[in-house]
């Protein structure tokens, strides 16, 4: 998570006004929000979430809009240094650091793409992140996104399910599973239509 963390703010480092202001792969949020959104994970324990739910009213939409404000900062320059400063950071609302990895790659892709950034995750980062989303449907609908289809990386030894498959690189398969549906055109088999008609389950 720490090395996710680190490539994400370099590749940020030299990006103009206009790139932090790109409509991120998130709907409503631009690339700098995203990052915030990122700072705000990685500084929020579970006493501090804990008391956040209960001000928000359990609405957990309000509670990771303020979470986010709070991160945002000044500039983007101040944004980009609050984020530097969490890269290392071990704290986390209560879940599980696998879904906290889950958070950081795809989150730094929905801030990647946009901007026509690419990055080489090592094949055993995604490979966990994948296995996890897979199965799970905390924070993010993606097992059940994915019911009844078989999924096959063509990059790496990741594979699940049965049924119709959908076959694509790890991060394709990734962040398709988390709805972000752009990724389908990068994916095939016969289960690609029924991925992309659950894109907006919730």
């Amino acid at each position: 998570m720490h090395e996710e963390r680190a490539a994400l703010a370099d590749d940020l480092g030299s990006l103009s006004d206009a790139g932090w202001a790109t409509p991120s792969l998130c709907a409503g949020l631009s690339v700098r929000e995203v990052l915030a959104h990122l700072t705000a994970g990685a500084s929020l324990g579970p006493v501090r979430w804990l008391a956040g739910v209960i001000r928000c009213r359990f609405d957990f939409d309000r509670q990771v809009a303020e979470r986010l404000g709070e991160q945002l900062g000044e500039s983007p320059a101040d944004t980009l240094a609050r984020f530097r400063s969490v890269v290392a950071s071990t704290t986390k609302p209560p879940l599980p650091v696998i879904a906290m990895l889950g958070e950081t790659i795809v989150h730094g892709e929905d801030i990647r793409r946009p901007l026509g950034i690419r990055r080489a995750h090592p094949i055993e980062t995604l490979t966990r992140v994948a296995r996890y989303y897979q199965g799970s449907d905390l924070v993010v609908v993606a097992g059940k996104r994915v019911a009844g289809l078989r999924l096959a990386a063509t990059d790496g030894p990741f594979a699940a399910g049965s049924g119709p498959l959908v076959s694509g690189t790890t991060l394709a398969l990734t962040m398709a599973m988390t709805g972000r549906m752009a990724y389908c055109d990068e994916l095939t088999g016969d289960g690609v239509d029924a991925l992309r008609e659950r894109g907006a389950m919730a």
